[in-house]
């Protein structure tokens, strides 16, 4: 089940810092967020699997006290392990990618400056609220991150990461007849919350079930390469 992952044309103004110092584009960030269990970091180690044979990318991965997150993907061999960032926050996971950036913002610039040139690096958040949102100073477009064990009300109830995040990813859609979630309730109460902003229904533990994001991303990255995606 997927809707519209393609239709979202929004172009923010140009930014200086879309371009590296030697005047190349540098490489397009976007941020994962969503509650704790959601599927976040599942979500990345599927875009890695997907997109690292024909993309170079990296990845930013935050935890509060420990580097869970890294070493799940450090494990699954997703990525080289140069390609991998831990951030701990120490707070809570907002505030590192909202409110002061700085230590995600030194972990992204470092992966550009050892690994690069660079297409795409991911900014996993961590687990936190329906209230959390990226920083536009680090990352370019954003990801929310829901599932349907959490409750069919999560849309209808909004909050700024459903609402805003340039693509809502609705996951375990698996677990749906299990756990008394109406996707149809969850799409039609998505639809009245964002307008236009897409929606994608995913579902990890079937084949080609990353396929809408991944379509989002190609979208959005081939935009950033003509130039026609900018940063704010």
């Amino acid at each position: 089940m997927h809707l519209d992952a393609a239709h979202h044309t929004h172009a923010p103004a140009v930014s200086a810092d879309a371009t590296r110092p030697d005047g190349t584009r540098r490489a397009l960030r976007v941020g994962l967020g969503g509650p704790v269990g959601s599927g976040k970091t599942a979500t990345v180690a599927a875009l890695c699997r997907r997109l690292r044979d024909r993309l170079s990318l990296a990845v930013v991965t935050n935890d509060i006290y420990t580097r869970e997150d890294a070493e799940f993907l450090l494990r699954a061999a997703v990525l080289p392990p140069e390609r991998i960032r831990a951030v701990e926050t120490g707070a809570c996971p907002h505030t590192a990618i909202r409110d002061d950036i700085s230590a995600n913002l030194e972990a992204v610039e470092e992966l550009e400056e050892c690994v690069g040139p660079l297409d795409l690096i991911l900014v996993e958040s961590g687990g936190d609220n329906l209230t959390a949102t990226f920083s536009r100073g680090l990352v370019d477009r954003q990801i929310f991150v829901i599932d349907v064990a959490g409750g069919d009300d999560i849309p209808r109830k909004g909050g700024p990461g459903v609402t805003t995040a340039d693509l809502l990813v609705v996951n375990k859609t698996d677990l749906a007849p299990h756990v008394g979630s109406d996707l149809d309730r969850m799409a039609r109460d998505a639809r009245a919350q964002r307008g236009e902003l897409p929606v994608a229904f995913t579902s990890l533990t079937s084949p080609g079930g990353i396929d809408p994001v991944v379509a989002w991303v190609d979208a959005r990255l081939a935009e950033w390469t003509a130039g026609a995606l900018r940063s704010v």
